[in-house]
Parts: C-alpha cells; sequence; structure tokens
C-alpha cells in the first residue's frame, strides 16, 4: 500500500518539470531568433516605416510638417518627367543586367568547368575581387582619364590613324554610365553563378556527353538550367544595385542623364524630403516587385 500511495506523488512532482521542459523547447527557436529580429527591426524596417510616414508630410522651403497627405505621391505619379525617370533607370537596369549576366555568366564558367584545381579556381576568383579592395567611386573615376577626349583610348585611336578625331561621346554619355555599371556591378554577377556552377555533379555532363550530346546541348540543357537559381541571385544584386546608384549617373554621364535615385538626391538637396521619401516608397514597390516576379520565375531557397 505504501508504494501505491508514493507513486502518484512522484509523478505529480515530475510532471512540473517535465511541463518546464517543453515550454522551455517551444521558446528556444524564439529565443534564438529574437538578435536577429531585434537588429532587423532597428536597422531595417524602422527606417522603411519612418521612410514611408515621411513622405505623407507637407514640406516647405525650410522645414517639414507632420500631416497625412498624398499630395508627394500624386506629383511623383502625375508628372511625365518622373515617368520618364523611371524609364531611364529602367532602361539602364536592363542593358546592365544584359551585359553582367553575358560576361558573369562565361568568367564563371572558365572557372568552373575550365580550371581544373580547385587552389588555382580560388586564385582566380581572387583576382577578380581585386579591384573590390578600392571604393566604388575611384574605379569610377578611373575611367575619366580613359575614355575622355584627350585620353588613353581616343589619343591612341588618332595617333593610329583609325579616327580623324576624338570621339566625344566616350565620356559624358549613356555608353559611359552602362560601361562604369558593367564594371563596377559584374562580380555580383559572377559570385552566385560560380558557387552554383561549382554545385553541379560533374557525372551529369558526363551523362549528357555520353548519350551523345554536343558541347551547345549540354550547355543549354543541363548547365544553365541547373545555374538558373546562381543567376536569378546575381539579377537580384546587379538590378537593384543599378535601380539604387546616383553617382555613376551624375559623373559619367556629366549631369546629361538622369535616374530615380538621382532625382531623389537632388530633392534631398533642396529639402524636399517628404518628396524624395515618396520616390523612395514607389521605387522600394517597384524593386520588390521585380524581385518577387524573379523568385516566382525561379526557385533560389536551395542556394540560401
Amino acid at each position: 500500500m505504501t508504494v501505491v500511495l508514493n507513486q502518484p506523488v512522484a509523478t505529480t512532482a515530475a510532471n512540473p518539470a517535465r511541463r518546464r521542459r517543453l515550454s522551455i523547447g517551444t521558446l528556444a527557436p524564439y529565443l534564438q531568433a529574437t538578435p536577429l529580429a531585434l537588429i532587423l527591426g532597428t536597422f531595417l524596417l524602422l527606417p522603411i516605416l519612418m521612410i514611408a510616414v515621411v513622405s505623407f508630410w507637407d514640406y516647405d522651403f525650410a522645414a517639414m510638417y507632420p500631416d497625412f497627405l498624398t499630395t508627394n505621391y500624386a506629383d511623383t505619379l502625375g508628372s511625365w518627367v518622373t515617368w520618364k525617370t523611371y524609364l531611364n533607370t529602367l532602361k539602364y537596369a536592363a542593358i546592365v543586367w544584359a551585359l553582367t549576366l553575358l560576361i558573369g555568366f562565361w568568367v564563371a564558367y572558365f572557372l568552373a568547368f575550365h580550371i581544373r584545381t580547385t587552389a588555382m579556381q580560388m586564385v582566380l576568383f581572387l583576382v577578380c575581387t581585386v579591384p573590390f579592395l578600392t571604393s566604388n567611386i575611384i574605379r569610377m573615376i578611373s575611367w575619366i582619364p580613359v575614355l575622355g577626349r584627350n585620353g588613353l583610348v581616343n589619343s591612341t585611336l588618332v595617333q593610329m590613324g583609325l579616327i580623324p578625331k576624338p570621339i566625344e561621346w566616350l565620356l559624358y554619355s549613356e555608353f559611359a554610365v552602362v560601361l562604369a555599371m558593367v564594371h563596377l556591378y559584374t562580380l555580383f554577377m559572377v559570385t552566385p553563378i560560380f558557387n552554383t556552377l561549382m554545385r553541379i555533379d560533374k557525372s551529369l555532363i558526363e551523362a549528357a556527353r555520353d548519350a551523345g550530346a554536343s558541347g551547345w546541348q549540354v550547355l543549354w540543357n543541363v548547365i544553365i538550367p541547373l545555374a538558373k537559381p546562381g543567376m536569378a541571385i546575381g539579377t537580384i544584386f546587379v538590378v537593384t544595385l543599378v535601380m539604387a546608384d546616383f553617382s555613376t549617373v551624375q559623373v559619367m554621364s556629366g549631369g546629361q542623364s538622369a535616374s530615380v535615385a538621382l532625382m531623389m538626391k537632388n530633392q534631398m538637396s533642396l529639402l524636399q524630403y517628404p518628396a524624395a521619401a515618396a520616390n523612395a516608397v514607389v521605387l522600394l514597390v517597384l524593386v520588390l516587385l521585380m524581385v518577387a516576379g524573379i523568385l516566382r520565375i525561379v526557385d533560389i531557397r536551395k542556394e540560401l
């Protein structure tokens, strides 16, 4: 009888401890995610929320006034100049994306499939990253003495007798803007594609060749489909960077071209912060829609 009476007491005493263990195990994932959530909330979500709030404020030449107006969005979406600027920015994004994808894919393909040793692959990949040891501004400005009227390219062509006079459109033009952006952002396409190509099982390529596939058929039917996640990640990087770039457009076009980011920079220099905030929100929505479209086409979860 003593044993029977004491057994429920032991079970009852064990249940609270078990419940505590279950509660701690349930809360553990949330506790682990809390630091990252606080960081993202403080440095990402909160600034975006502040920009969205300011976009509805009123302003004049001297100050901003808390309010809830849609005038800033009406001025942004109702102006043909703004629409033309957005189209110009999308044009830059499309051209730079196409060129960086073409160059980045072939560089990554060469490193992944034509360089046999892993050590040499890493060495050559690090060589690609050497320009990133300097700032974007320095690398961008370095094109000016190369493309200028009396620069290296024009001087060489004139001395060789290939052209009678210097080419004007090499610098301070849309060509110069695109060239500088491709130079700045190609590595952001190379890196994810190279990472994806290195994960491809080489036996798949050998099987395709054994089945009689040519080199182009292997490339088109095996390598490119498997490289799509890396291409999608590189596309997201390049498009978002181009859409937010204003310094390259301002310097390399000589003030003759415009982008949304440059328009926002000019608005902020004139203390038109609510108008700039409205443009920032519209640009953010546009970029998010583009990223969502990419993610609907290509599943990149395996690469994350």
